[in-house]
């Protein structure tokens, strides 16, 4: 007799996702892809590749594109004259240090970048 007195649990039905008027759940993809950004934005954001090569072609151009970089600076430090010649131009300053010096001071440098100090 204390059952009937008691009132009866309610089981919540509500649903899960949203249910939005006109079917705007279903058509949120078709109004995403709408407003979606043109290629060439894309492009210009560093988001997608410049390059129209097939996908699997694109990683081989990429390094491509280094090699044909790192050619070009090592020929142009080819080039560049000698320390020797620009301090008799005047360009560069001989260092007044002993190589005995310059050498420990290079070798602290790098145990600081080693370390994480520098």
């Amino acid at each position: 007799m204390a059952d009937e007195n008691q009132p009866k649990p309610s089981v919540d039905e509500t649903p899960i996702s949203p249910i939005r008027p006109n079917n705007e759940r279903r058509n949120s993809l078709e109004q995403h892809l709408q407003h979606r950004p043109e290629r060439a934005e894309l492009v210009e954001k560093n988001i997608l590749p410049a390059s129209t090569a097939a996908p699997s072609l694109q990683e081989k151009q990429r390094e491509l594109e280094k090699h044909m970089r790192a050619d070009s600076l090592n020929d142009k430090i080819s080039h560049r004259p000698s320390p020797e010649k620009l301090v008799k131009e005047g360009v560069l300053h001989e260092d007044p240090r002993s190589a005995e010096e310059k050498y420990e001071e290079a070798i602290e440098d790098e145990y600081a970048k080693r370390e994480g100090g520098a």
